[in-house]
C-alpha cells in the first residue's frame, strides 16, 4: 500500500478545523432557526466542498483513488440518511426545537468525528495484520444488509424505555428544568444534566451503531486509511445541513431503506467474493448510484399521491 504524504493529512485536518470553527463562530454565531433555502444552499456548499476535494485527489493519486474517494463518499452520505430518520424521531421525542437542534447537531459532528477517526485507525491496523479480517468485515455488513431489510422503517422510538434513559435516570444528576441550549446546569449547588444532553448521548450512540455499518462498507471500496477517512468525514460534514433539508421530507422516502440495505448486502457480497472475482470501483459507484436512484424514485413516485 502507497502511504499517503503526511502533509496530505496535516491538510485536510487543518481545512476541517478551519471549517467548523467558521461554522461556530461565523456563520452561526446567533442561535437561528434556518429556513429551507439556507439549509439547501448549505448542503450544496458541502456537497461543492466534498467534490472539488474529490477532483484534488483524483489530480494528486489517479483517477482509482479518485473513483474510490467518490464512492466512500456516496456510501456514507446515503447511510447517513437511514441515521438522519432516527434522529428526527428522537428530537420529537424530545420535543427538541430546532435552534436546539442545530447545536445538538453541530456537537454531535464532533463526536462523530472524533469516534469515528478511531474506529478507522483500528480497523485499519487490523487489515494491515490480518488480510483475513476484511472478510469478516463483509460477512458483518451481509448481515447488516439483510437485518435492514427486514427491520420495519419508521418504527417508533420508545424514549422512555431507552436504555441510555434509564441508564441517566437511574446514575446522573438530572436537571428537573428545559434549560435551553446548555448541556450542564448548576442547581442547588450541584451542577446536573439537562435533558439536551441525554439527547446528545442518545444522537452519539446511533451515530457510533451506523458507524459500525458505514465503516466497513467503505473498506469494501478501498483500504487506503486515508480515503476512507476523507470520504468518512466528508460525508459527516454535510449531515448537519442535510438533516434539515430531509427533515420534513424523510417519511416520503418509504423504499429508501430497502435501497441501502442492497447496497450493503451488495458491498458485503463484493468483500467476501473478492478473491474470486472483482468489481471495479467504477462499476461499484455506477450499481451503488443506481441502486440508491431507483429506491428514491420509487418511494416519490409511492408518495405522490400523499403529497399532493
Amino acid at each position: 500500500m502507497v502511504e499517503t504524504p503526511l502533509s496530505f493529512w496535516i491538510g485536510f485536518n487543518f481545512a476541517v478545523i478551519v471549517l467548523l470553527v467558521l461554522d461556530l463562530t461565523v456563520l452561526n454565531r446567533k442561535q437561528h432557526v434556518a429556513s429551507m433555502l439556507e439549509s439547501i444552499l448549505t448542503t450544496l456548499v458541502w456537497v461543492t466542498l466534498a467534490v472539488g476535494f474529490g477532483g484534488w485527489v483524483t489530480y494528486e493519486e489517479g483517477w482509482e483513488k479518485g473513483s474510490e474517494f467518490f464512492a466512500g463518499y456516496v456510501i456514507e452520505y446515503s447511510l447517513s440518511v437511514d441515521n438522519l430518520f432516527l434522529f428526527v424521531m428522537i428530537f420529537a421525542s424530545f420535543q427538541i426545537a430546532q435552534e436546539q437542534q442545530r447545536r445538538l447537531l453541530f456537537w454531535g459532528v464532533i463526536g462523530a468525528l472524533l469516534m469515528r477517526g478511531a474506529m478507522i485507525g483500528a480497523g485499519t491496523a487490523l487489515l494491515d495484520r490480518f488480510e483475513w479480517v476484511i472478510y469478516l468485515f463483509g460477512a458483518y455488513i451481509l448481515y447488516a444488509g439483510v437485518g435492514m431489510l427486514r427491520h420495519k422503517a419508521g418504527a417508533e422510538i420508545k424514549v422512555e424505555r431507552h436504555w441510555v434513559m434509564r441508564f441517566s435516570q437511574r446514575f446522573l444528576p438530572l436537571s428537573r428544568h428545559n434549560d435551553g441550549l446548555h448541556f450542564f446546569v448548576r442547581e442547588e449547588g450541584r451542577l446536573k444534566f439537562t435533558r439536551l444532553f441525554i439527547v446528545l448521548l442518545m444522537v452519539e450512540l446511533t451515530d457510533l451503531v451506523f458507524a459500525l455499518d458505514s465503516i466497513p462498507a467503505i473498506f469494501g471500496v478501498t483500504t487506503d486509511p486515508f480515503i476512507v477517512y476523507t470520504s468518512n468525514v466528508c460525508a459527516i460534514l454535510g449531515l448537519r445541513s442535510l438533516y434539515f433539508v430531509l427533515a420534513g421530507a424523510v417519511k416520503n422516502l418509504v423504499y429508501l431503506h430497502i435501497g441501502l440495505a442492497v447496497v450493503l448486502i451488495f458491498i458485503g457480497m463484493k468483500m467476501v467474493c473478492g478473491g474470486f472475482f472483482h468489481v471495479s470501483t467504477v462499476a461499484s459507484l455506477t450499481i451503488v448510484g443506481t441502486i440508491l436512484g431507483v429506491s428514491v424514485v420509487a418511494s416519490l413516485v409511492k408518495t405522490a399521491g400523499k403529497r399532493g
